[in-house]
């Protein structure tokens, strides 16, 4: 088994593992039953995730991944990912987020899980930005990951019809970041087998303006 499959069915359990727990936090009543603000009509909006380690910037693709990337923005709007953290930390592989708290708490969306959206022509290429899932291939909710490499073994397998990991944008602004994070120090722990030793938060994500 290649390193990469491994790391990929590893980003399967975790979401996987991640299905149970209370939910933590406002957050959730906050998105049920909302809709999209008709005012969000861009189809690459920009969302700023200003963390612990600075600024990273993620324009998303609506005309190849509409859906992912309206559940996305429904959830930044209405402030899901404040104080959540990166919780998974792989160097050469992926960064990811959207589940748990500094104190271990999980944070859960009573939003429906996503249709798969992996066969847009999108590429878990280096930069680019996508959702975790478990392995049942529709069943993203709101964790997400940054490709810290070309990660292709991910992607929709055109050849066979095997879903992927859906990519609905990419990292415009704070790769270096992004690569600060992927560098720091990691142990194993409950939520992950990757997890920072110092908490890397988002302190807040928002629509960009303009």
């Amino acid at each position: 088994m290649s390193k990469l499959t491994t790391l990929a069915l590893g980003l399967a359990a975790l979401a996987l593992a991640c299905g149970g727990g209370g939910n933590d936090g406002d957050q959730g009543e906050a998105t049920r039953g909302a809709a999209l603000p008709p005012d969000i009509t861009n189809m690459t909006p920009r969302v700023v995730l200003e963390t612990t380690k600075g600024r990273i910037v993620l324009e998303l693709d609506r005309e190849r991944a509409q859906r992912t990337v309206d559940h996305i923005l429904l959830h930044v709007r209405n402030r899901f990912y404040d104080g959540l953290t990166f919780h998974r930390v792989m160097p050469g592989f992926m960064i990811q987020t959207g589940a748990f708290t500094p104190a271990g708490g999980m944070r859960q969306s009573p939003r429906p899980q996503l249709q798969n959206e992996s066969d847009n022509g999108l590429s878990n290429v280096r930069g680019s930005v996508a959702m975790a899932r478990l392995p049942e291939p529709h069943s993203a909710s709101t964790q997400f990951y940054i490709n810290l490499s070309d990660n292709l073994g991910l992607d929709y397998n055109a050849s066979t019809g095997a879903w992927g990991y859906t990519v609905f944008g990419r990292v415009v602004e704070g790769m270096d970041v992004v690569d600060a994070i992927a560098a720091v120090d990691t142990e194993p722990g409950v939520i992950s087998e990757a997890v920072p030793v110092e908490p890397i938060i988002i302190e807040r994500a928002y629509m960009e303006e303009g």
